[in-house]
Order: C-alpha cells, then structure tokens, then sequence
C-alpha cells in the first residue's frame, strides 16, 4: 500500500508571502514570467546573456553521468539554459525538502523544456562550502511512539567548511536509520547510504555523492559548489564583489532599509564592516572586511555568503530561474542589489513545491481516531482530546456542572459581600474565585493523565503520528530524513510526489498542452 501525498501550500513569513503573491516593489526581485510565451523569452535572454562554455569550465565540478550528463549537454553551448535549487549538506541527505527541491526543479525544467522547445537541463547545487555542522550532523527517523534524533560528532575542528570536514564513523547513526526503515522493497537507497557515509569521506562529499546516486538516474545533475572548477568559474564576480565592497554594502543597507519602511524584516541581518566575500583565516571561514576588500586578491579558498551566492550561480550557470524555499525567497529580495553593483544579471526565484507524505500506517491512526494531520501541530493537545473523550460520560457531566455552580455560587457570594458592606475587598473573593478554578482546573488535568496512562496504547499511536508528519514539533518536509521513505515504498513514491511537482510547475509555467513539445532534449541541427 502506497503513501499519500499531499501536495499543500508553501508556508511562507511576511516577506515571501508578498513576494510569491507580487505584492513588493517591482525593483526587489528579477521579475518572473507566468505564461509559456514570456518564460521562452526569458529563456532566450538567459541564454543570449549567458557564456557558451559554461559546461565545459564546470564539468569537473558536476561529475555528471547518465540521464544528468545527457540532459546538460543538450543545454551546453548556448544550446539551452538550466533550472536550479540548492541546499547545504543535511546528515544522510537530510530532510524532505531536500528530496521536493529536487523533484520541484526536475518538474520545472521538464515544463519550460515542453513550452519552449529548449533544452533546460535540472542542476542541485549541493552547497559543500557551508560551515554550519551543526546543521550537517543531524537528521530525524520517524519510528513507534514518536521520532529519533540521529546526531554524529565532529572529528576535527569545528570553523572548516563541510567539503573539507572529516566523516568519522557513522555506522551506528547507520544502524538506527535502518532500524527505523523496517521492512523496504527498495534496497538501493540504503545501499547508496553506505557506499557514500564511510570514513575517509568529508561530510560535503558523502552529501553529494548521495545525491548523485538518486537523483542523476531522474536527470538531476548535482555540482560541488566547493569543486577547484566551481570556484574558478566564480573567480571574476569574487574578484567584483571585493572591488566593490563599500558600494555593495551602502546598495545592500539601502535595501534593507527600504524593507523595513515597507513593514518587513531582512531575512538576512548586516554586518557592518564586512564584505560578502568569505575567506579561510586560521582554519575558519570569516569574511574579508570591507576595509581590506579592494587590495585583497582572489585566492582558492574564497567563497561567496548567502546572498552572494545567487548572483555567483547565475554568473557561471545559464539559469532560467532558481527554485527556493520560503527563506531563500525572502532573502532573495536584498540580492538584486548585489548584481546591479556587479553590473551582472540579476537571479530570479520562484517558490518550491511543497507536501506531507502521509504512511499507510499513519493514515489508518488518524482515521481511527478521527484526527487531522494538523491535529497534531500542537505536541500535546491531540493526546488531552483523546484523553479526555475516554472519560466516563458521567464524570464530564458533573465536572461541567460543577463549573457552572462554581459560577454561580461565586457570583452570589460575590454580590452578598458587596451588598453586605463585609469588610474585604472584591479582589479577596475574585481571588477566592481564582483558587478554586485552579484547583478544578488541577483536578481535570490529573484525570486525563490518569487515561493517558490507562490508554498508553493510543498515547502510543499518536506518538507515531506525530513522529511522522511533526517530528519535534516540526512541519514533516523540514525534519524528516526522505532516505527511509523512499526505501520502503520505492518508485511509487517518487512518481506520486513527482506529479505533485509536475503540476506546481504547471501552474508556474502554464498551460502547455501534453504531448505538445517533447521533453526530449532539442537536437543543435533541430535549433539551427
């Protein structure tokens, strides 16, 4: 029996809400194309912009083979353009999102392909050069009664970027997540699991190894963004965004200041005093300080910061558009600032495809206990409902009706006094009032623990539920690792969850009529 998925709306801040919607100052973001006609155009620009040997500066660094390697050299030298996504490294691939980021592109570029009858080929930058273990050394299984926390510890120092810090022995954060698998009929997932997570790797390089093993059969390549090619190709905007320090700071404290005049927060805070551009310094990634910035000179170990980062990508990859999250779409609007100042083209955004997958087994817990999946936002309201709806009928009764008289006695001991002219004040019985509401109160929660414990064994299920769809209190898509999804229900999954994706890309795109435009790649005869 196959999961359900659940395709539901992006849940987004102030910001990305009004950017998604086009409610924002039209200068904030690269504008987007909502029709087949203007996305061709877009596409076409993009490649007219764009340098013709892209591929052949960036291959090393994209490793590509298979269904991956065909679709960007369809699209290599100015023959077509890429859709891209990212994310830093996650522990075992990380959650959900990681897996919907991936299928958003891939839906994507198979849509404008269609409309436009253009090669676009779909690209995962896997962001190596984030330093953020914290981030990296954690994943989340669902399993009975609740969810598990898989964490690994550092071997070397912490400051190093994940390309560059060592993977120690995993095999028992392996173990758990098999144990949390259970039955599977897809081995493969697993296996790439641990082909890639064994010692002698770099956190970085296990992620994108793990990532190319899925996601290259789809057609998705996945670059290295700590790859020597990656950062030569980023050399000149480095070398830019350096020269430029000062006048990218004053463009980018501007915008932030007419965010805030608009009534939003930056998603990214400023740093005074700091350029956008990272530098290694003692085993540490810091950035170069804007003082320092123009007379410093482009060395291998530099990088790009998050909001740099967009307008390097777009300055080395032909893209049509990147695909983002809620966070990268807010902060999105304080990047078109840094391309104007680098006189390079601007990136656009648009949001991802987001789902609950909800498990077979979850599904039969929620019907039978007539819950919602959001039911179970709230990490204990579910259990007191269930609780309390397991009480004797005759015991909520009374329990209601002594509230009432509890009232009712109140107020008219609340009304002698005062009639009476007794010597306390209103406070003396509204807080007389208070304490017996309290202990009533006190009394009602001890009898609900009290079925909780009679009835541990739906305290259990819906501990299981909420494990799966809110583990920790956290929506499923942003916590939950994909890897034990995808082993135990296989390509059945990732088809459902790839129509999913297919029809937000459809919305996105508009309408094409099926089997109007192959999504084979466009022959270089065919386009000349």
């Amino acid at each position: 029996m196959n999961p359900r998925v659940v395709s539901q709306a992006l849940t987004t801040g102030p910001l990305a809400t009004a950017a998604i919607s086009g409610n924002t100052r039209p200068d904030w973001y690269e504008q987007i194309p909502h029709d087949p006609a203007s996305w061709s155009e877009r596409i076409d620009a993009v490649r007219s912009e764009s340098s013709r040997d892209w591929l052949s500066r960036l291959a090393p660094a994209f490793e590509a083979t298979g269904k991956a390697k065909a679709r960007l050299d369809a699209s290599a030298d100015g023959r077509g353009v890429v859709v891209t996504t990212g994310q830093q490294p996650g522990l075992f691939g990380g959650p959900i999102y990681t897996l919907t980021k991936a299928l958003s592109t891939l839906a994507l570029a198979d849509a404008l392909q269609r409309a436009s009858g253009i090669p676009v080929a779909p690209v995962f930058w896997a962001a190596t050069d984030d330093t953020d273990f914290k981030e990296a050394s954690t994943t989340v299984v669902s399993i009975p009664g609740g969810a598990q926390l898989l964490r690994i510890d550092h071997v070397g120092a912490l400051g190093p970027p994940m390309s560059a810090m060592p993977l120690g022995d995993v095999s028992i954060q392996l173990d758990a997540l098999r144990k949390a698998v259970g039955s599977n009929i897809d081995v493969r997932p697993f296996e790439l699991l641990e082909e890639c997570y064994r010692e002698g790797q770099t956190v970085g390089s296990a992620f994108v190894a793990l990532l190319r093993g899925l996601f290259e059969p789809l057609g998705i390549a996945v670059i290295d963004a700590s790859h020597a090619a990656t950062r030569s190709a980023a050399r000149t905007v480095l070398a830019g965004a350096l020269a430029s320090a000062g006048d990218i700071a004053e463009r980018v404290s501007e915008r932030n200041r007419e965010l805030e005049e608009a009534g939003f927060t930056p998603q990214v805070q400023d740093v005074p005093g700091l350029s956008l551009v990272f530098t290694m310094t003692s085993g540490a990634r810091r950035r170069v300080p804007i003082k320092a910035a123009a007379k410093q000179a482009v060395s291998e170990d530099m990088g790009p910061n998050v909001l740099l980062r967009p307008v390097v990508e777009r300055a080395i990859l032909p893209t049509a558009t990147y695909i983002g999250g809620p966070s990268e779409v807010a902060y999105f609007a304080q990047v078109s600032p840094i391309a104007d100042a680098l006189g390079v083209p601007r990136p656009a955004i648009i949001p991802r495809w987001s789902c609950t997958v909800i498990e077979p087994h979850v599904e039969k817990i929620l019907e039978k206990l007539y819950l919602l999946p959001e039911d179970l936002r709230d990490p204990h309201e579910a259990e007191s409902q269930i609780a309390r709806a397991r009480l004797p009928q005759a015991v909520l009764e009374e329990l209601n009706a002594t509230r009432v008289s509890l009232d009712e006695r109140m107020d008219a001991l609340s009304d002698a006094v005062r009639a009476g002219e007794a010597p306390v004040t209103p406070a003396v019985t509204g807080g007389l009032r208070a304490n017996l509401i309290r202990r009533l109160d006190r009394f009602e929660r001890r009898l609900v623990a009290a079925s909780k414990r009679r009835h541990a064994d739906l305290m259990t299920e819906i501990g299981t539920a909420r494990g799966s769809l809110y583990p920790f209190g956290k929506p499923q898509e942003r916590a939950l690792n994909f890897v034990p999804l995808l082993a135990r229900y296989g390509d059945a999954l990732r088809v459902d969850m790839l129509e999913g994706a297919r029809q937000h890309a459809v919305n996105l795109v508009g309408a094409v009529a099926e089997g109007e435009r192959s999504e084979e790649p466009v022959s270089a005869r065919e386009q000349a």
